[in-house]
């Protein structure tokens, strides 16, 4: 049975009156009582939203706040959906509460997601204390946010993996510390019922993915990463799954319908057939699938020549236990009339074979090949991404923070904003359309 089977198709089961999530059949859960999340129903985000995504040092790593900056400048870019980062090292609900309004609202967001708890939770067992300030401060945060016409996802914190050894004050096992969290997820999603927001849930996905993870790979896959709290690129890819499924994406990046014997192709929206031959067909891309490697890679992300997808390193190790690619990275090829046994598939200069039954069901491209005629075009918008969000730190930490910003707000504002514009620029200008061919052939 596949991992991914293990994680989601458990028989929840009920508690205090409230229905918990689905549960692994793994011992080291049996204490969680996960509430069951809110179901999303439709897509909350709107043509040209302004999207801040806000948090501690999880999202200072400007990891998972990438990857969401990258699907939505590429994979749908219809929506022209702008980021801002303002992860802050350390933050709990209260700090970002008293910085809002000048790191964060005068920019105006219309869609703001939050992810604290992790410093909340102190690194102790859970506490009413605890989750009574971080209710009173996370519900703040919402409010202001709503008064300012921003909608918002509020996102639970993630987990840990092990104690980590720069707290000094942290105490307990590493089974409390998770315990606390989930309680501070589960008050996520009481405010979250009661301010009418979206929720987005970090933790559950996390803590059993991880759980499932140690399983297939091994027991040094560290989900939440190798101090046990900042995560690497697979658990910030749950990180960012979660989010974008907060937000209603329905995954749908494109359609190739092909009719072999009339050597047809039908290319859905963001997609134009431009060329054909015997069996060949070339196609010019506006809309990306989402890339789990890039060649070469800008510095930090995946290299496809060096990526091991059975490290916790690896995006696509989180993408074998998280359904990501069939709930938000669906490039689709089907062939109409696949009548021989057997077909090879050439995309780029990656082929694989393919039964006739397959391609008549369809294909998702994004997953059959991770490394695709794409993966140039993303890295350069991915490089351009990951260059405006780490000025953003440097503008609110150092600049808004320092001791210009302390003479003259305003004026910091005004130059700062002056120097991300070039960055912002550099991203629009590096998503070009992508010329690719595929190619099908009877075996």
């Amino acid at each position: 049975m596949r991992i991914i089977n293990l994680l989601w198709l458990a028989i929840p089961v009920l508690a205090g009156g409230q229905s918990l999530e689905t549960k692994p059949n793994d011992p080291g859960l049996e204490k969680f009582k996960p509430v069951k999340a809110p179901e999303v129903t439709s897509l909350m985000l709107k043509r040209g939203d302004r999207l801040a995504i806000c948090g501690d040092s999880i999202t200072e790593q400007r990891m998972y706040s990438r990857i969401m900056e990258d699907y939505l400048t590429m994979c749908v870019p219809e929506l022209e959906v702008t980021v801002r980062q303002y992860g802050w090292s350390g933050e709990r609900a209260p700090g970002f509460l008293g910085r809002m309004t000048n790191d964060c609202l005068r920019f105006k967001p219309t869609v703001a997601t939050t992810c604290y708890g992790m410093n909340d939770h102190e690194y102790r067992p859970y506490e009413e204390r605890i989750g009574q300030v971080y209710r009173e401060k996370s519900t703040a945060i919402v409010e202001a946010f709503k008064a300012n016409g921003a909608r918002v996802v509020l996102g639970s914190p993630g987990c840990v993996g092990k104690m980590p050894g720069w707290v000094k004050t942290a105490n307990g096992t590493v089974e409390d510390l998770n315990l606390n969290l989930c309680n501070l997820r589960n008050i996520d999603i009481e405010i979250a019922r009661a301010e009418d927001i979206r929720f987005a849930d970090v933790f559950w996905p996390m803590l059993t993915a991880g759980a499932a993870a140690q399983q297939r790979y091994g027991t040094n896959f560290a989900i939440a990463g190798p101090d046990g709290v900042h995560p690497t690129w697979a658990g910030q890819t749950v990180m960012a799954y979660a989010f974008l499924k907060a937000f209603g994406l329905d995954g749908e990046i494109g359609t190739f319908t092909v009719e072999l014997a009339s050597n047809q192709i039908k290319a859905s929206k963001g997609h134009e057939a431009v060329a054909k031959t015997k069996g060949e067909f070339q196609i010019q891309s506006s809309r990306y699938p989402f890339c789990v490697c890039e060649p070469g890679g800008p510095a930090g992300y995946p290299a496809c020549g060096t990526d091991d997808p059975g490290k916790d390193t690896s995006i696509r190790a989180a993408l074998a236990l998280i359904p990501f690619n069939r709930e938000l990275n669906r490039l689709m090829l089907v062939v109409n009339d696949a009548k021989a046994k057997a077909y090879r598939v050439t995309w780029g200069d990656q082929n694989k074979v393919f039964t006739g039954a397959q391609l008549g069901g369809g294909i998702n491209l994004a997953e059959e090949f991770p490394l695709n005629p794409f993966g140039a075009g993303f890295s350069r918008v991915d490089s351009a991404v990951a260059a405006k969000q780490a000025y953003e730190t440097k503008q609110i930490k150092q600049m808004f923070h320092g001791p210009e910003g302390k003479a003259d707000m305003e004026a910091v504002a005004a130059k700062t904003e002056s120097e991300r514009e070039p960055l912002a620029q550099a991203i629009k200008a590096a998503f070009a359309p992508v010329t690719h061919t595929i190619r099908i052939e009877a075996q």
